[in-house]
């Protein structure tokens, strides 16, 4: 009889440890931005931008100010977020694209470790079987996530929240806050009526992306979970403005703006300038949860056989233990298959704390998508440029850029000044461009040749729609079938 109560007691002391051990785990909300310029936040700056909700979970939160995206559109990005992979490794390098099939992602790993995984509204990512999450529709009902997060008290959950706004066209938000003649514009873009009316609706939708985030956090407060809950945001890549960001690989395009609250875990009001990139998010969400992502196999090597991330823990850097990830970050950008696009233009970057190289690798072309070249505000610059030298360089300069281009970002933060052939900086400029070719290697990335095959990793749909070019010629090149 005693050994009958000693068994019952055991199994009630391991049942408690793993509850205990359960409950330790995180539950995590990630909030996903959409097209947003990192430097158009209240909290980074911006006070003309209304973001309160915003502001307040700065304070709550520790700021990482060296957080990248490798890619500047939406769809590379969320990959690259979801997977700790690079873009050209997983396949997922054009716009609306796909990883190889056998990749596993966070909701793929967190699902295998007990956790609930969805994803509410915004998806760009696939095939489906890499990205195993519930998916709630919906932007600004948060009834569905409430009920997600709340259907099992002892099971831990990942939401990811990806917003809509502000992606393009800017149509939501209180339109009624912003004046556009009242606006400072950015000096990286030009000041003229039309430029102020659309930045007026680009921050008007700022702030209904902020009030999405207050109703975020509401929840967790309601469902008393905001305690055992890591809170991410992230701005996502840069706008759809011209020098916005969006499809360049300058700062504007690739920095992110990035809080992580963690109460108990996370220091308020804190920061860090640790490089790292969104490769490093899936990892570091692993190890929050107890599992060493050093042992997982992503089910995607890379060309040296690795099955393991790109990315890396900061773990560390959130528990206030160093200030040092990454020596550096990279990106690329492919063009083939943007809407709009007329010729290849492949773009490849590395920055370090300091310095920023890019390489163009088709600078005989004319970079030319239907985004930033075509429409508002390009053309009313266009016609502004009429008699205006500088201005009309500032404009052709977004459609033909040198084979090289480096920039000091301490000194130049805006990246106006191209200094590839500055012999002052030679030894640096030849430092990154190893560290790029190293990356390029690793990455199985042939340039021109994986360019040309980016129809064949978007989605079946509009693999057909779109028929590379190369070296700027008419040649036509045979359709890829989608892989």
């Amino acid at each position: 009889m005693r050994i009958k109560h000693l068994f019952i007691a055991l199994v009630i002391l391991a049942a408690s440890n793993a509850g205990l051990r359960a409950a330790e785990r995180p539950n995590f909300l990630l909030i996903i931005a959409d097209d947003l310029c990192w430097r158009d936040l209240g909290y980074e700056g911006n006070k003309e931008v209304h973001t309160p909700n915003l502001d307040r979970l700065r304070k709550e939160s520790m700021q990482l100010r060296g957080m990248f995206t490798p890619a500047p559109t939406c769809s590379p990005t969320r990959h690259a977020l979801y997977t700790g992979l690079y873009s050209m490794r997983s396949g997922a390098y054009p716009n609306h694209t796909r990883v190889y099939d056998g990749t596993k992602s966070v909701f793929t790993h967190l699902k295998a470790a007990g956790y609930r995984v969805a994803l509410q509204n915004k998806e760009h990512v696939g095939p489906a079987p890499s990205f195993p999450y519930e998916h709630i529709k919906g932007a600004d009902d948060l009834t569905p996530s409430k009920e997600f997060i709340n259907r099992d008290k002892a099971q831990p959950w990942l939401l990811v929240f990806a917003s809509n706004d502000p992606h393009g066209p800017w149509t939501r938000g209180p339109k009624d806050l912003y004046d556009p003649k009242k606006l400072t514009v950015p000096p990286y873009l030009h000041d003229n009526e039309t430029t102020r009316k659309l930045l007026a609706d680009y921050y008007a939708e700022i702030t209904k992306l902020d009030e999405q985030v207050g109703g975020l956090l509401k929840l967790l407060e309601e469902t008393k979970q905001e305690k055992d809950t890591l809170v991410m945001f992230i701005s996502e890549q840069g706008s759809s403005f011209p020098y916005g960001g969006k499809w360049s690989l300058y700062d504007n395009g690739i920095r992110i703006s990035t809080l992580v609250r963690w109460p108990g875990k996370v220091k308020p009001g804190s920061h860090s300038e640790a490089l790292m990139q969104y490769v490093d998010v899936t990892p570091t969400f692993l190890a929050a949860a107890g599992i060493d992502p050093q042992k997982v196999d992503v089910g995607c090597p890379d060309v040296n056989g690795k099955k393991g991330f790109d990315g890396q823990s900061f773990l560390e850097v959130l528990q206030g233990k160093t200030d040092k990830l990454r020596d550096y970050v990279f990106a690329q950008h492919t063009t083939v298959g943007i809407n709009g696009y007329k010729e290849p233009y492949p773009i490849r970057a590395v920055r370090d704390t300091r310095y920023k190289y890019i390489r163009n690798l088709a600078p005989e072309n004319t970079y030319s998508i239907g985004g930033i070249h075509k429409g508002q505000p390009i053309e009313s610059w266009q016609a502004d440029a009429t008699g205006n030298p500088q201005l009309t360089a500032r404009v052709d300069w977004l459609f033909h850029r040198p084979a090289e281009e480096l920039y000091d970002l301490q000194t130049d933060e805006y990246e106006f000044k191209n200094r590839a052939d500055d012999p002052k900086l030679a030894a640096i400029k030849q430092r990154l461009a190893k560290e790029l070719d190293g990356w390029i290697q690793q990455q199985g990335d042939r340039g021109m040749a994986t360019e040309l095959l980016a129809p064949t990793r978007q989605n079946p749909n509009r693999a057909e729609k779109s028929e590379p070019k190369a070296g700027g010629d008419a040649k036509k090149k045979k359709k890829k079938k989608a892989l």
